[in-house]
């Protein structure tokens, strides 16, 4: 669970930049391979690469 809302804009070329408090609180690092869709209601959901295929192949979910 998100423990401090970060505040952050889309720039210019669409990138975002995400804090890295933010990245170490779910367990990720600067180079991880992320997996990322749309969940709709204006939310996107991004899913470490590893995670959202063993989901898929198990599941047929991300």
């Amino acid at each position: 669970m998100l423990r401090e809302p970060a505040e952050i804009r889309i720039g210019d070329h669409g990138q975002v930049d995400l804090p890295l408090g933010l990245l170490a609180e779910a367990g990720l690092s600067p180079g991880a391979e992320l997996f990322a869709f749309s969940d709709g209601d204006g939310r996107i959901v991004l899913r470490r690469a590893e995670d959202a295929v063993r989901d898929l192949m198990e599941n047929g979910t991300l």
